[in-house]
Formats: C-alpha cells, sequence, structure tokens
C-alpha cells in the first residue's frame, strides 16, 4: 500500500472509530506509524480547582489517556503530567504541530526529571503533538512518539501528522455531539436520528434526502439553513453558502477528499444566535450502510456554539509576545512558587530560571514575582469587579 492509499484507509477508520470505540487504540496506533512514530495517545487534561476558577487554586489533571501501553499510561497520568514539558498544549494553538524542542530546549529537556525518569526508560527521545480541541479549563491533544531508532521529530513527520490531524479533530467534535446517544442506539441511523443536534444528509448534487426531527425544525424556520424548491441544502449568508458548497463537494469525493475543510462551519440566526455545523463522509467504512440506505454522501450535524471559552493563559501569552517556554515558567511561579521551587518542578537549573524570569519582567513591565502572581490572578478572573 503506498502513502495516498495508507491515508485514505486511515482517515476513514479514524472516522469509523467515532462509532466503534473498540477501535479507537488500533487506530492510534496506525497514526503513529503513518508519521513515522513509535506510538501514539490521546491526552486530555482538566484544571480542577475552586468554583471561583481562580488560577491560583487549579491544577491539571489527566483524566484520560488512549494508547497502546494503558498500564504505563495511567502510571504516567499520576506521576508525571506537570513534569512533562511535551504535555504543556495551552501554550499552543489549534493543530499547531510542536516538537519537545518547540517547547523547551532538547538539552534541558534531557536534564529533566521527566525524561530521565519516564521518557528515557521507555524509550522515548523526542514526543510530536497537536492540540484537538480547547477551552479555558481542559484541552484534547494527540501525541506521537520516536524512539531513538527512528530519530527525532522531522519535517517530514510534521507533514504526515498535519495530514491526519484535522481530520482527528472533525472526528473528536462529531463524537461529542453523539456520544450521549451512543449506548442507547442499535445501529448508526438511530444514533443520528436520536440526535438532539440537527442531522441533515445531502446526496452527491447537494439535495437533501433525510433530517432528524431537529434538523427538520431547522429547515423549517427556513433561516440560516433552508431548503430550496428543488430539495437543495443551501446556507442564508452567500459566502457561508459558497463554503458549504465545496465542503460538501469534497465529501462526495470520500474522505481524504474533504481534506481540512468544514472542521467547524460558522452559522449566524436572523436573532443572531450562533450554530456550527460540523460534515461527516458517508462514502467508505461503516458509515457507507447509512449512505447507501439515503442515497447521501455526508451527513452535517448542526448545534448551538457555545460561547468561546476564556483562556487566560492562551490571553497573557499572545498579549505579551510570550514564548512557550516563558508561558510555562510564568504559570509554574504562580503554581509553585519562587525559583527554587520552580527550577525542581520543571527539572532545570535555577540559573535557567532566572533567564526565563528576567525575560518575563521585560515583557509584562514588573519587577517582582509577586507582581507576575497579581497579573495572572487578574485575567483569570475578567468579571471580578
Amino acid at each position: 500500500m503506498d502513502d495516498r492509499e495508507q491515508l485514505s484507509a486511515l482517515i476513514g477508520d479514524i472516522y469509523d472509530a467515532v462509532f466503534d470505540p473498540d477501535h479507537r487504540t488500533d487506530v492510534l496506533d496506525r497514526i503513529a506509524d503513518f508519521a513515522g512514530g513509535d506510538s501514539g495517545g490521546l491526552l486530555s487534561k482538566h484544571a480542577l480547582g475552586s468554583s471561583l476558577g481562580s488560577s491560583l487554586e487549579t491544577a491539571e489533571h489527566l483524566y484520560c489517556y488512549i494508547g497502546n501501553d494503558s498500564e504505563g499510561l495511567r502510571a504516567y497520568s499520576e506521576s508525571y503530567p506537570k513534569l512533562d514539558s511535551t504535555a504543556d498544549p495551552l501554550s499552543v494553538g489549534v493543530e499547531q504541530i510542536v516538537s519537545t524542542t518547540d517547547l523547551v530546549p532538547y538539552e534541558e529537556f534531557r536534564r529533566g526529571r521527566f525524561y530521565r525518569e519516564w521518557a528515557r526508560p521507555h524509550g522515548w527521545i523526542d514526543i510530536a503533538s497537536a492540540v484537538v480541541e480547547k477551552s479555558a479549563t481542559s484541552c484534547t491533544f494527540i501525541s506521537v512518539a520516536r524512539r531513538e531508532a527512528s530519530g527525532l521529530v522531522d519535517a517530514d513527520m510534521r507533514r504526515r501528522m498535519a495530514l491526519i490531524i484535522p481530520h482527528v479533530r472533525r472526528a473528536i467534535l462529531i463524537g461529542r455531539t453523539i456520544h450521549h446517544k451512543e449506548a442507547e442506539a442499535t445501529c448508526l441511523t438511530d444514533i443520528l436520528d436520536g440526535l438532539s443536534a440537527g442531522m441533515i444528509l445531502v446526496d452527491a448534487g447537494g439535495r437533501i434526502v433525510h433530517a432528524n426531527a431537529a434538523g427538520s425544525t431547522i429547515l423549517a424556520a427556513a433561516d440560516f439553513l433552508r431548503r430550496t424548491p428543488c430539495g437543495r441544502l443551501v446556507a442564508g449568508e452567500a459566502p457561508v453558502n459558497a463554503a458549504l458548497r465545496e465542503i460538501l463537494l469534497g465529501a462526495g469525493g470520500g474522505d481524504a477528499a474533504l481534506g481540512v475543510k468544514g472542521i467547524a462551519l460558522p452559522l449566524t440566526a436572523r436573532s443572531g444566535e450562533r450554530y456550527v455545523a460540523h460534515v461527516l463522509p458517508l462514502t467508505s467504512g461503516a458509515r457507507r450502510k447509512t449512505g447507501l440506505a439515503y442515497d447521501a454522501v455526508a451527513a452535517l450535524f448542526v448545534r448551538k456554539a457555545a460561547l468561546e471559552a476564556f483562556s487566560p493563559s492562551g490571553v497573557i501569552g499572545q498579549m505579551y509576545n510570550l514564548t512557550p517556554t516563558e508561558l510555562r515558567v510564568l504559570l509554574a511561579i504562580v503554581d509553585v512558587g519562587g525559583v527554587p521551587e520552580v527550577a525542581a518542578s520543571l527539572g532545570v537549573a535555577a540559573t535557567t530560571i532566572k533567564t526565563h524570569l528576567s525575560r518575563l519582567f521585560e515583557k509584562t513591565g514588573v519587577g517582582r514575582q509577586a507582581d507576575l502572581v497579581k497579573l495572572v490572578a487578574g485575567f483569570a478572573t475578567p468579571l471580578a469587579s
């Protein structure tokens, strides 16, 4: 199987895994193999704290890691996430592929506790990661580890991961929509029809061939989505409609042809309410049965858009133009304490932390560590009077 065939088959399996949880570990292993790595994992981190959500009272908690070494990964989740500089997704953008050296100097990584106590014993020398879902209090990211025989993360590995990450992200977002109905349904059609979110099936010509109850309600309103007299699905805004046409055309060409389009199509009602749509191809894999039943090539999932999450660390990083390492040190100063404590926590020399601290003072315009803590606290409580 050549690279194109391997990619197409893998993308199809990523979407099929939305409906088959038992298949997800195998898919992660195949993603790692395609990317040129040795093991893959899907990791979610939540920030736990008081009801006020103050950054001074929160701590990161790793609650789910799917991979091929469940026992080892469970041990990792209990001891090493806060030491792992490669598991620092809050400082990077969604779908941005980063390696160890993007987050911390490699020699510094090798001196740290995470490398000495976890990565080296497991044979890992580098890790490539990308965030696929992110909010103010949580994020989900996929990581692929490399062993010494494979070498450090290189341009080809980044290119291959970039081909896969958008599909992983779309699959996860759609999975969030249907998960609560999964256990109740006996087949894919039952899952789709039972959703509280709107679901509309379209054929290769963009004509509506089926809609669940919520989808029918959306179409009956003839607002941001409507049915034309000839039965085609159109969006209320011309630019959005053009994007929708392109997405559906791609979906008709199969999983790989859809590419990175239509991850989240924004829709706005006349009232100003915002909605978001995701497109799932139905032309291959287990999804093909549903598509054939309705002569459909794609399913459009429509739901109300949640308010954009407030991410204090992301806003701080952008406002003060902080590097990922500087942001990590800043947050560690807030969570851990002074220079000696932060150095011990991150597994680096105190002089390294002092260097980063000096740059933080310069960029933020404050001169004391206490002022840095106040700065972060101010961002963490944006609704405070």
